[in-house]
């Protein structure tokens, strides 16, 4: 099991996250803090204790302190954790910062199951990829962690057919709309498709990101709603 420290001030968020890490398995959610003082602290009496926290989920807008200043403090604590920022900061300064103070992978809010499932799946095939060395590693284990990082987004948009930046729209209509959205709503809010927009929001029900609505109108014919599903 992984040991997780998850620093997001966001209730809803921060339960999102320890449920899809329960889905995906394989991590022991340590402790869920809402600021960076508290996140160090319990990184570091974690550490003291003979049991590192090995992996941070960090939001990058907290109350206290900057995220990638908790990052970069983090980084003093040994062992060190490795670090997915998830947040909603998409501007270029700070992504180059955060991943100049050793952020792994970088997942935008809002994100679907499957967005932060492959975020995951990421990690851990970067950390097997790195399992079983102890003082020094070859070229090709280094070379095989770091393509673990970089190419499954790749591999899942080949697979599927489904672009995240798109897929990353369509979360963030569904999550910025008072009652849901119908796929003709999403499809004009987007410029989009119908069918593809529909397919999008279909992906997002069966990961239990979004729920489905049906509502009857006068003309008895039922439209479906999508709506963005509490935690």
């Amino acid at each position: 099991m992984i040991r997780v420290l998850i620093v997001e001030d966001d209730p809803v968020i921060a339960t999102a996250n320890r449920e899809y890490l329960s889905r995906v398995g394989g991590f022991d959610v340590v402790a869920v803090v809402g600021t960076a003082r508290e996140a160090l602290r319990v990184a570091s009496s974690s550490a003291a204790a003979g049991t590192p926290i090995e992996l941070v989920l960090l939001d990058l807008g907290l109350p206290d302190a900057h995220g990638v200043d908790l990052a970069s403090a983090l980084s003093g604590v040994r062992p060190g954790p490795d670090i997915i920022a998830i947040t909603a900061r998409r501007d270029l300064p700070t992504v180059r910062r955060a991943m100049s103070h050793g952020v792994l992978l970088y997942l935008l809010k809002p994100f679907t199951y499957a967005a932060f499932a492959e975020k995951i799946r990421q990690y851990r095939g970067y950390r097997e990829a790195l399992g079983g060395q102890t003082d020094a590693v070859s070229q090709r284990d280094v070379d095989r962690a770091l393509a673990e990082l970089r190419t499954s987004d790749a591999r899942r948009t080949a697979k599927k057919g489904a672009a995240p930046e798109t897929e990353d729209a369509v979360a963030r209509a569904v999550r910025d709309s008072t009652g849901g959205l119908t796929a003709s709503e999403v499809a004009t809010t987007l410029g989009i498709s119908r069918v593809t927009a529909w397919r999008y929001l279909e992906r997002m029900a069966e990961d239990g990101t979004v729920e489905r609505m049906t509502e009857y109108g006068n003309t008895g014919r039922p439209q479906v709603r999508y709506r963005w599903r509490s935690r």
